[in-house]
């Protein structure tokens, strides 16, 4: 039985297919859920509107709480920078997304100029042509322009040494394999995904374990990926997509220098 906040959340998204495509996960996925999973909030959230409170009201409770205070906000803002990034690079973006997108804010640096230029992209983008775009780019006619996994990266080969030791930091982490799933878990939505989780302290693992699968599974090739995704020779609207994550990245990488 569905419990009173992800039936808000269905409701706000136009039905469980809606909700499933907006989070980039499979409709059977969201129809096994009895309530919101914790590291799945912020992003139902973001994509709904409904406050996390509603949501998951035993995490988030009204008001404010244990469990929200605990987080900076520097580190909300992280998350749904990682959210955001999870989402455009897992699945293509809908009309919803598109909408979302336009509405960006930026300011003067680099990360919020890097955000007013993808939000001018989804004004000139239509949900047809970022399909198009989005399957060029990573699906294509027996491969895309792109292969966004660490092990293609670091090794020049798929389901490699770098997709067994994501696995096993995932393990560790208490993280299981969602059903539906077809990419390996070293793909760059969804290791953006687990930082996500890390960012909004929605799993329960050690501070370090942030940095540490940062500099593990992201540091040693992410930064390459999004300036080939800047150039590729599809990309429109995912060039501005490669310019807030290599921009977003850049300063996560500092970021952790400081903070040795």
């Amino acid at each position: 039985m569905r419990d009173e906040g992800l039936d808000l959340a269905i409701r706000a998204a136009g039905g469980v297919g809606a909700l499933a495509r907006t989070l980039g996960i499979s409709q059977p996925s969201v129809s096994n859920w009895s309530r919101i999973p914790a590291e799945r909030v912020l992003a139902v959230e973001t994509v709904t509107g409904v406050s996390r409170s509603l949501l998951r009201p035993d995490l988030y409770p009204q008001g404010g709480g244990e469990a929200h205070d605990a987080i900076d906000e520097i580190d909300l803002l992280r998350a749904r920078e990682y959210d955001l990034l999870a989402h455009l690079l897992g699945k293509a973006p809908v009309a919803e997304t598109l909408e979302a997108l336009r509405g960006l804010k930026g300011d003067s640096s680099p990360l919020g100029m890097a955000h007013l230029q993808l939000a001018d992209a989804a004004r000139t983008t239509t949900p047809e042509a970022a399909s198009r775009e989005f399957f060029d780019l990573f699906i294509g006619l027996g491969r895309g322009e792109l292969l966004p996994y660490a092990s293609f990266y670091l090794t020049g080969f798929l389901h490699e040494r770098p997709l067994a030791a994501v696995r096993a930091d995932l393990k560790s982490l208490g993280l299981e394999r969602e059903d539906g799933l077809k990419d390996p878990e070293d793909h760059i939505a969804i290791l953006c995904d687990v930082m996500a989780g890390l960012a909004g302290r929605r799993f329960d693992a050690e501070e370090s374990a942030e940095r540490g699968f940062f500099e593990r599974h992201l540091k040693p090739w992410a930064p390459r990926f999004f300036a080939d995704l800047e150039i590729a020779p599809s990309s429109r609207l995912y060039k501005a997509v490669g310019a807030v994550g290599r921009t977003f990245f850049d300063i996560e990488a500092e970021a952790f220098e400081i903070g040795e």
